[in-house]
């Protein structure tokens, strides 16, 4: 039975600490907050144990540590839970800065226990069925393009804080910066074009990227654009083929110009499954249990951290990642 603890009780802490109940060998044994009512809400609802600091649910004897509180204090609750000798399930970002990202990874590198990062769009089933078209090899992605929107930054409201976030980038897009590498392989360099128009930070974007394996692909961001449907979409250009998505809905795929369009939909799949984080769960305790490895590594975070970090240097000229 593995003993767990969540940090931050705040939406994403919820979310995971409803997947453990359907999760066979955890024992959710408590949550820390800096919000006390909000701590003790969770716990209450889960019977575990509300406590005011990672130190004291540290003390608790707890071997795994799920860190979802905002984007710029996961970096040092990370190293704190990997000095400690747990393992460390951290939602994204890595950190919110590429030299941070690079004192994560060393740090994982050489901790005793795992880290996994939460780049939950992998295990939707959404774009597993899209990974799967691309792995039967019949399709082969030439282009694409993809859209992360957000329809504001006031919920939560440290949301609108880049202090606290990293900026845009490290929130919600910051999960199609790791589904390019995913899909069509490490990318090779990158342009971009920002404004700042509505928030005190650039807060929309439009981004240019060639991979390696010669895709080429644009992603567009907007955190104000309203959460008009479908807020994220992508679409993959093949040789007169497609695949479209929206949202976490549903998947179309033409597979030529002669053959039906077959589409698939997953609006009646629960939540915690339809946006990947049972799945996501399931594999990094499995991964504990079995000696195995994380299935989003560290590198994976700081690779998206890199890919972000270089848009926001670009300015509209193009930069190289260095691999």
């Amino acid at each position: 039975m593995l003993k767990v603890g969540v940090i931050g009780a705040g939406h994403m802490g919820r979310t995971h600490a409803e997947v453990f109940r359907h999760i066979e060998d955890v024992k959710f044994m408590g949550v820390a907050d800096i919000s006390e009512k909000a701590g003790r809400a969770l716990a209450e609802q889960h019977q575990a144990k509300y406590v005011p600091t990672l130190d004291d649910l540290l003390n608790l004897g707890v071997e795994v540590v799920y860190i979802t509180t905002p984007n710029a204090t996961h970096l040092e609750a990370a190293l704190q839970a990997l000095r400690a000798g747990v393992h460390v399930f951290s939602e994204k970002p890595i950190a919110t800065s590429l030299p941070d990202a690079t004192r994560l990874l060393d740090a994982a590198r050489a901790a005793q226990g795992l880290y996994q990062l939460g780049h939950c769009r992998r295990f939707s089933p959404v774009y597993k069925r899209v990974k799967d078209i691309l792995s039967q090899g019949a399709f082969v992605p030439l282009a694409a393009h993809l859209k992360m929107n957000s329809g504001e930054m006031l919920n939560p409201p440290w949301a609108g804080d880049p202090v606290l976030t990293g900026g845009v980038l490290y929130e919600n897009t910051m999960h199609y910066l790791d589904l390019v590498r995913w899909l069509f392989g490490e990318v090779k360099r990158v342009l971009a074009v920002t404004r700042q128009s509505v928030y005190h930070m650039a807060d929309s974007f439009s981004m240019l990227f060639e991979f390696y394996s010669g895709v080429h692909c644009t992603i567009a961001s907007c955190a104000h654009a309203s959460w008009i449907y479908p807020f994220e979409a992508i679409e993959l250009y093949g040789k007169h083929s497609a695949i479209v998505t929206e949202e976490l809905e549903r998947v179309r795929y033409a597979p030529d110009l002669s053959q039906p369009i077959t589409e698939w939909h997953f609006s009646q799949v629960p939540f915690i499954e339809k946006w990947g984080y049972l799945e996501e769960d399931r594999l990094f305790f499995q991964a504990i249990q079995e000696g195995g490895k994380p299935v989003v590594s560290a590198l994976d975070g700081y690779r998206a951290v890199q890919i972000a970090d270089a848009c926001y240097r670009s300015k509209g000229e193009w930069v190289t990642i260095t691999l």
